[in-house]
């Protein structure tokens, strides 16, 4: 008797630490999450900034920048998008951040592009870092036209509270837009 209840309660404890350890296997702890994240982000900024020059002004006047390096969009009838990437205030990662698109309508295709928000006031930094789920809306102006070209970081841009960079676009679906995206803090 006393070997079955030894037993069992050796079985239950291991099934216990096995949970756990499975468990902590998805929050991040131990992981190498945030390590591919911020080095996909150095590439990404990197990449911007060889391409499109005016960005780095854009940069270093803003209070902070979310870099989403890889974001994948697809579509049929229905579709969506997701990435992940960190949010920097004075070039250190302080945050990391999912993001998440649904779409409906009219779609067919896919694609990848990369893409950074400036947030060029502290009240607009401010309320992205407090929002529980930051949507971004028709409100974004864009500092990379369609075209692929940099526009120039002037007075009417720069008093824009958020400045939207859509770049590196790979795939068969036409036009990247921003509108309607979710932000989400994570834990990578």
């Amino acid at each position: 008797m006393t070997n079955n209840t030894f037993s069992r309660r050796a079985f239950a404890l291991g099934a216990i630490a096995s949970a756990g350890a499975v468990a902590a296997c998805g929050n991040g702890v131990g992981s190498r999450g945030s390590g591919m994240i911020d080095a996909r982000v150095d590439a990404t900024l990197n990449a911007m900034y060889r391409s499109f020059p005016n960005t780095r002004q854009l940069a270093e006047k803003s209070n902070g920048m979310l870099i989403m390096p890889l974001v994948t969009e697809a579509g049929l009838g229905f579709g969506g998008a997701y990435g992940r990437g960190a949010l920097r205030v004075n070039n250190v990662t302080v945050d990391y951040y999912s993001v998440t698109k649904a779409t409906g309508g009219l779609q067919i295709g896919a694609q990848q592009y990369a893409h950074v928000l400036f947030f060029m006031t502290e009240a607009a930094l401010s309320d992205f870092r407090r929002s529980p789920g930051w949507a971004a809306g028709a409100d974004l102006e864009y500092v990379i036209s369609d075209r692929g070209e940099s526009v120039e970081a002037d007075t009417t841009t720069v008093l824009a509270p958020v400045l939207a960079a859509v770049f590196g676009r790979a795939g068969l679906r036409i036009g990247a837009t921003l509108e309607g995206t979710k932000y989400s803090r994570i834990i990578p």
